[in-house]
């Protein structure tokens, strides 16, 4: 599975086109689920272009991408630096109104199962964002069940990179549900061909990269996702 992380904490400072609105996201979507994504992941802003988990906020974004691409399965970030106390956050999710098909929620994070087992509650995916070794002994306590485990790999040297998800991976147990692993910066090729190498879900966009493979700057989202797919992501 290819999911398009469209936007995350970008701004149009470093690329013009990172789409904020409700409108921008749901034209990037559409024009990524054209070339063959299987999900959406986005960071929903409020007027004032910060992220946000406020209700009107992720109701508004929502409902543009399920007006623009009827079927695709959108998600959100729950992210910490989004809203820095966990009860907030759990007060949030319980107060969306139209409800994401699935959220991210970083296990490291304070409060953590709190905010998942809020969005399990109201049939929402929850994915556990694995970031390190040390983050499988805490998602390994968890009771909450999760639709995916997001393998993120911090380190910007692809070698380096590759080693952390070996690591992670193996740290993992058998009975885990599907991975998506993926990087950020001059990692995220290289990882995205281990994903494909060992068959997992993996991701790709503004969010994670704004260069191509051959380091050339991305025109947009949907150029990533071409990339992505030539390189036999699916």
């Amino acid at each position: 599975m290819l999911k398009a992380c469209l936007n995350g904490g970008r701004t149009r400072a470093e690329h013009p086109a990172v789409p904020v609105t409700p409108a921008e996201l749901a034209g990037d979507a559409a024009r990524c689920a054209a070339l063959g994504v299987a999900a959406v992941h986005v960071h929903p802003r409020d007027a004032a272009g910060a992220e946000s988990l406020a209700p009107g906020v992720i109701d508004a974004a929502v409902t543009a991408l399920r007006a623009a691409c009827p079927g695709l399965p959108v998600g959100v970030s729950t992210g910490a630096w989004i809203e820095p106390d966990p009860a907030a956050r759990v007060a949030a999710v319980r107060a969306w109104r139209v409800l994401p098909d699935f959220a991210s929620v970083n296990v490291h994070e304070a409060g953590a199962e709190q905010v998942a087992e809020a969005l399990a509650e109201r049939g929402v995916g929850v994915e556990a964002g694995v970031w390190t070794v040390d983050a499988v002994a805490a998602y390994r306590r968890w009771r909450v069940p999760v639709l995916r485990v997001l393998v993120e790999c911090l380190a910007t040297e692809p070698a380096v990179a590759l080693t952390d998800a070996s690591g992670i991976l193996a740290a993992l147990p058998s009975d885990h549900p599907p991975v998506l692993l993926h990087a950020e910066g001059p990692a995220v090729w290289s990882i995205l061909d281990e994903a494909v190498e060992r068959g997992l879900d993996t991701r790709i966009g503004l969010e994670d990269t704004l260069h191509l493979p051959d380091g050339a700057p991305a025109a947009d989202n949907a150029a990533l996702v071409a990339a992505a797919a030539r390189r036999g992501a699916r």
